[in-house]
């Protein structure tokens, strides 16, 4: 079986070197040390995942995940970052982003977070033939295209944002656990994930805000339940 190809952007090249290396025992690596040159390559061949350091000539991180995201909502991508700040970790993930590491990782978490999310998406892959389509409320839902739409709107949502909502789709009116939530979403259920699924869930609120018989409702310190009335 052939390796899975990773797209590799690090401005760093002793970090870039041995990071490299390593994951090249794993798969087939291609690495880029600066932002333009990567999202030029991203456009002209096809890769599995991508693992991009956000400060980086050119074009940062989050520049080129913004651009990979108008052409492609299915592929993984994790972030590097020295930067620590909340902000800028939920801003990655808000972009679309599948994980966020913070410098120095761990590379076997770091080739094990790749290994989680490839899996995934080939799941995702494998079930798009059979995958359903869901209404409720004056909405249509597309989960294999990311598409929520009604007579007023047409939304094309994160990968993250659809499988949070085609969760909630699957269990009506049942109160979901956070951990199981994280569990499903991320293969984690840490502190910064909770705060960032609190992301997710307010912009899924805002979207179906009109709806009066369709909500979110918070179960305090228990998790949340979609009530379709």
């Amino acid at each position: 079986m052939s390796k899975k190809r990773i797209l590799y952007v690090e401005d760093d090249e002793t970090l870039a070197f041995l990071t490299a290396d390593n994951l090249e025992q794993h798969f087939d690596v291609t690495h880029c040390n600066n932002g333009k040159e990567a999202f030029q390559l991203f456009c002209k061949e096809t890769f599995d995942l991508c693992v991009l350091d956000i400060m980086l000539p050119d074009m940062d991180g989050f520049e080129i995940a913004t651009e990979i995201r108008k052409r492609n909502q299915e592929i993984p991508i994790i972030f590097l970052s020295a930067k620590t700040m909340k902000e800028d970790r939920i801003k990655g993930l808000k972009l679309g982003a599948d994980d966020y590491l913070v410098k120095p990782y761990s590379i076997e978490e770091l080739i094990l977070k790749i290994e989680i999310f490839l899996n995934r998406s080939q799941k995702s892959a494998d079930n798009k033939t059979t995958q359903k389509e869901y209404n409720f409320g004056s909405f249509h839902f597309e989960p294999e295209n990311y598409l929520l739409k009604n007579d007023s709107q047409k939304i094309t949502l994160t990968e993250r944002e659809a499988s949070l909502l085609k969760l909630f789709l699957d269990n009506p009116n049942t109160v979901l656990k956070r951990e199981k939530i994280l569990m499903e979403l991320w293969g984690s259920d840490d502190y910064f994930l909770g705060r960032s699924l609190d992301v997710f869930i307010s912009r899924l609120r805002k979207i179906i805000k009109e709806e009066t018989h369709v909500r979110i409702e918070n179960i305090p310190r228990v998790g949340f339940k979609l009530v379709v009335e």
